[in-house]
């Protein structure tokens, strides 16, 4: 437990049992004078401190120590005890304060012995104090109970992202390193600007990518950059078409390489093994939605192509559901005739 929730806790009871011993004040009769007031408030004084006596001893051992560890017996019998222990006190009170006082007892009229009458409605008191402080000592515990398990889904959330994070570095360097290898068998130039380009996307990867958020502009320029990246590999039969409507001061904060898998998985689903295909990566932050679509010819892997294994997509989805639970949505799939897939993730901004 935090010290702020302590002290709240604790500023709580003060206003509850000042509330509770200084209430009685407030019920007089309009010919009562202040003296007459305040003895009475004295002499009820004893009941409100047994009230106390009670609520305490509940709350701070009965409780924890034999109601929440199974041993309701032994709880209902201290319980017993102790409001029978209260009673006496109570009255035992009443009647010092009586005597140092010099007050004379009331007679009282009507049939049966008042005294059992005043036992009976001190013993309902009794039982109700210690319902209230049975009640008061389970909604704490099961806010901690709330608290600790939160904490631990914090823990296993910030664990599990981590452990993506980990993958995802080498994942995202060795597609790129084959990409490298393919184009150093056909065109040199190429393979060496491949390497000038991969220089600028290492370090968003090897640091940004530690971070749990990142600016949006910077996400966006090293998307651009992967994708001038793949187009170097590509031949000039695949038509590449960005719209990315993001401002180049926009700040707002998304997850490292969220989007980067559905780029990669266009460029290795979306070109046909004659080096023909289309790609249209579109990108806006709207009304308080982030939205990245990409559109590319399908053309599904061969049965007998081993190459990827989907761990990036697959750590898309994880992302998402850490990152932005009830707040994204995502849309994947082929048109009708199956020609084209488009894939689109919606991140709403939390207000």
């Amino acid at each position: 437990m935090t010290k702020d929730i302590k002290n709240r806790n604790l500023l709580i009871h003060i206003l509850c049992w000042g509330i509770v011993i200084f209430l009685p004040l407030l019920f007089y009769r309009p010919n009562d004078t202040w003296d007459m007031r305040w003895t009475h408030f004295v002499r009820s004084m004893g009941s409100t401190l047994c009230y106390m006596m009670v609520f305490y001893i509940n709350y701070l051992w009965l409780i924890p120590k034999l109601l929440f560890a199974h041993k309701r017996k032994m709880f209902f019998f201290a319980n017993l005890a102790l409001i029978a222990i209260g009673i006496a006190c109570t009255f035992g009170w009443w009647n010092l304060m009586s005597n140092i006082l010099d007050i004379a007892p009331r007679r009282r009229q009507g049939f049966g012995p008042p005294i059992l009458s005043l036992i009976f409605q001190s013993l309902l008191m009794f039982i109700l104090v210690v319902g209230l402080s049975v009640a008061v000592r389970m909604s704490q515990r099961w806010q901690h109970l709330e608290e600790a398990r939160k904490e631990a889904e914090r823990q296993r959330t910030e664990a599990e992202l981590s452990n993506l994070r980990n993958q995802l570095n080498p994942h995202f360097l060795l597609n790129t390193l084959n990409n490298i290898y393919a184009l150093i068998a056909f065109d040199q130039t190429k393979a060496q600007t491949a390497v000038e380009e991969l220089s600028k996307l290492l370090r968003h990867v090897l640091y940004g990518n530690q971070l749990e958020f990142v600016p949006l502009y910077k996400e966006v320029s090293f998307m651009n950059n992967y994708i001038e990246l793949m187009k170097i590999r590509v031949t000039q039969n695949v038509k590449v078409n960005t719209n990315i409507q993001i401002a180049p001061d926009d700040s707002t904060p998304v997850a490292p390489l969220i989007f980067i898998s559905l780029i990669e998985n266009a460029f290795k689903h979306g070109i046909s093994p004659s080096g023909a295909g289309e790609i249209a990566v579109n990108m806006s932050n709207t009304d308080g939605c982030i939205v990245c679509e990409i559109v590319n010819t399908n053309y599904p892997k061969r049965d007998n192509d081993k190459s990827g294994s989907g761990i990036g997509l697959e750590q898309v989805s994880k992302r998402l559901e850490l990152l932005y639970p009830d707040r994204h949505k995502w849309e994947k799939g082929t048109t009708d005739n199956d020609t084209k897939y488009y894939s689109k993730i919606t991140i709403y901004n939390e207000a």
